[in-house]
């Protein structure tokens, strides 16, 4: 039966693993600094390939940078680009003409249907055949006529022509017999096609650029590495992809290559350049794992740059990524000041336990990098996600020595600085250790309101600027500790500032309200608020309600515990500022907390006091919470119809007839106890109603004269 039905087993264990995959899976996370703060300090981040090979090289003077590469696309996408461009300037009968001699395939029938056309064009088009065609010492001979025509007369083929040629004798080199220097040609072709882009001869194919890989691609098939990696250096500072994936490409063909060239090829300084911006960048790794050549490559890099005092920087920063802090140390003694120098030294001196040292170390980092370097998105160990900007890594690896020694406003003033990098850090400082008025005379001096986004903005998911995020943190921190009035302001637009002034209002009116009743109507319609936009006026930023995420997800957290970097005194404010209860989405808790006074402030008989239980029993906070109000419903409640469905269909409470309880309350209370006694009680009223009619007779007539 298996075996016949197999398919159909297959398809269901195939569907049920997306399932428990989905149960367990959540949006990608950004890095928390302060989760694992030994960690975020000893670890150097890989750095970034494009921002290294951004640093070799050198832009040529007076080449334009590129708008896009043709020699990325797609062959058909080139070929288009290429005949558009050779439209253009031409007459439509010449235009005609080109695109029929393009269609040939002998260069002397080119050159004899084209002898119409301008020189150059019909001379070029003669040795694209001829290239074409394979035969390219005939295309040469036809690109040299080109580029010996008078300028002026070449002024929409010169760069194509020169480029063509160079392309040509690259050809030529790898034929049986060939001229030994024919390398050489094609590199001095290359060269002309770059000068005569920068003397404005026509080039809409950016070939000016394009020749640099291309003379490259000769200079690397001539044994000269430090050249061609230098040329495609160039050519990816020019905007050209083609450029930095060729550097991707040499690296792979270092990597293969036999231990005695490698290290013959690591002794020159542009070999040594590339490979340690590869090693620091971790090109290559996949998922955490090394490359299988990157241990021999780091070896004999580390043995080639012994006494080196080029590219200190880099080296110390390979080394310190490899565990040689010896050799780190070292390197940065000839680095210099810049900020990976400074954030190497900052680092070392944690290691040596001396954290003053660390910290002014740090400072000098922060003030060496650039606001806007930028070394591009990475995933830590713990695989979440950080944008890696080294001035602000650096001032967030700075504020956990700072809170460490009790400067909590300085660490939340520079793990803010970030922005939305380290948010979450700067979150938690926010809500759980900077004191509310602390926070609130930060905001007020430093965090002006942004304008509120628009309802588009806000349909087209445009993120809330951090500032608004601080001050909705604020504002929500404000209403949780009952500075209601204080609270509202902080709020970004216009719905949250009505939701927070219902709550606020009916929180005062409680306080405020003499009769039972109407203390319960406020305290009640205050717990359904909390319940219903507790997350947008109430929740915590971070834990345990996590509104940064809407309150759809929520991180690992560790207990913070005294430590090497964590101060008691930071201990001791967090546990101040935790929730109460300290359990996600706790203002659910508040909730029901709420309805509970209320519930407390009505007659146990009305209508009132079961509905309001009734609610709070559905409102989610816990089994425990919603069994623990049934129950108080069934020992002091009335009996009411619908508490068969008891905390899903729920009355409105009914608060104005349960005023009039109060009174009926005691009443029927009084007549219960004298209902036995019903029949000697109403014939003693006859009785003692009968005596006073006497009575009042008896002294009428008494006083009748």
């Amino acid at each position: 039966m298996f075996t016949r039905n197999w398919p159909r087993h297959l398809l269901c264990l195939s569907l049920s693993w997306p399932l428990g995959a989905a149960l367990a899976c959540g949006p990608d996370f950004p890095m928390r600094l302060l989760d694992n703060r030994g960690q975020s300090l000893a670890e150097l981040p890989e750095g970034n390939f494009q921002f290294e090979v951004n640093r070799l090289g050198h832009a040529i003077k007076g080449l334009k940078h590129i708008a896009q590469s043709p020699n990325g696309m797609e062959a058909a996408e080139y070929l288009e680009q290429r005949n558009t461009a050779e439209q253009a300037g031409l007459t439509a009968e010449q235009q005609a003409l080109v695109k029929q001699l393009r269609s040939l395939t002998d260069a002397h029938q080119v050159e004899a249907q084209g002898a119409s056309l301008p020189a150059e064009l019909t001379l070029y088009l003669a040795g694209a055949a001829a290239f074409s065609a394979g035969d390219y010492g005939l295309a040469a001979e036809y690109f040299e006529k080109v580029l010996a025509l008078p300028a002026d007369q070449r002024a929409l083929r010169s760069t194509w022509a020169a480029y063509s040629l160079g392309r040509a004798l690259f050809a030529m080199s790898a034929e049986a017999g060939a001229s030994p220097d024919l390398l050489a040609q094609a590199r001095k072709a290359f060269e002309q096609t770059r000068q005569l882009s920068i003397d404005d001869f026509s080039d809409p194919l950016e070939l000016g650029v394009a020749s640099l890989g291309e003379e490259a691609r000769v200079a690397r098939t001539a044994g000269d590495w430090d050249s061609a990696i230098e040329l495609y250096a160039a050519q990816n500072l020019h905007g050209s992809a083609v450029g930095y994936t060729s550097l991707k490409l040499l690296m792979a063909d270092l990597l293969a290559m036999p231990d005695d060239q490698l290290s013959a090829l690591l002794k020159d300084k542009p070999v040594q350049q590339l490979a340690t911006a590869s090693l620091i960048s971790r090109l290559g790794w996949s998922f955490g794992e090394q490359p299988a050549n990157e241990l021999k490559l780091i070896k004999l890099l580390q043995s080639s740059t012994r006494g080196s005092l080029d590219n200190a920087d880099r080296l110390a920063a390979m080394n310190y990524q490899q565990g040689d802090y010896a050799s780190a140390k070292a390197f940065l003694e000839h680095a210099g000041d810049g900020g990976l120098a400074w954030w190497l030294r900052a680092k070392l001196a944690l290691r040596d336990g001396d954290k003053n040292a660390a910290a002014a170390a740090y400072a000098k980092a922060a003030q060496a990098f650039p606001q806007d370097e930028s070394w591009g998105d990475r995933r830590t160990p713990d695989y979440d996600y950080e944008t890696l900007q080294p001035k602000c890594r650096v001032e967030g690896e700075s504020a956990i020595l700072a809170l460490q020694r009790g400067d909590y406003l300085q660490a939340f003033d520079q793990l803010y600085r970030s922005q939305s990098i380290y948010w979450l850090d700067a979150a938690t400082v926010a809500e759980r250790v900077l004191t509310v008025d602390e926070l609130k005379h930060y905001v007020d001096t430093q965090v002006p309101a942004p304008p509120p986004l628009s309802q588009q903005d806000r349909d087209n998911y445009v993120p809330l600027p951090v500032a608004a995020k601080l001050r909705n943190l604020l504002g929500r921190r404000l209403l949780r500790e009952e500075r209601y009035d204080e609270a509202l302001t902080y709020f970004d637009n216009a719905d949250l500032q009505k939701k927070a002034r219902l709550y606020a209002q009916q929180r005062q009116l409680a306080d405020a309200a003499w009769w039972p009743t109407k203390r319960a109507s406020a305290l009640f319609n205050a717990a359904w608020t909390a319940r219903e936009w507790g997350m947008d006026i109430l929740g915590y930023e971070m834990t345990p309600d996590y509104a940064t995420f809407g309150g759809n997800y929520s991180l690992e957290n560790t207990e913070l515990k005294v430590g090497p970097l964590v101060a008691e005194g930071e201990v001791q404010r967090q546990q101040a500022s935790a929730a109460k209860p300290d359990v996600r989405y706790h203002y659910r808790f508040v909730a029901t907390a709420l309805a509970s006074r209320a519930a407390d402030n009505l007659p146990h008989t009305s209508q009132a006091f079961a509905a309001v239980l009734c609610a709070a029993a559905g409102w989610n906070s816990s089994l425990e919470e919603q069994s623990a109000l049934y129950q108080r419903y069934v020992k002091e409640g009335p009996y009411v119809a619908w508490a068969v469905d008891f905390g899903h269909q729920c009355p409105y409470p009914d608060f104005e007839n349960a005023s009039k309880r109060y009174v009926t309350q005691a009443t029927d209370a009084t007549r219960a106890v004298l209902r036995p006694y019903k029949w000697p009680l109403q014939i003693g009223g006859v009785i003692g109603v009968t005596a006073v009619a006497l009575l009042l007779i008896n002294r009428r007539r008494r006083r009748a004269p």
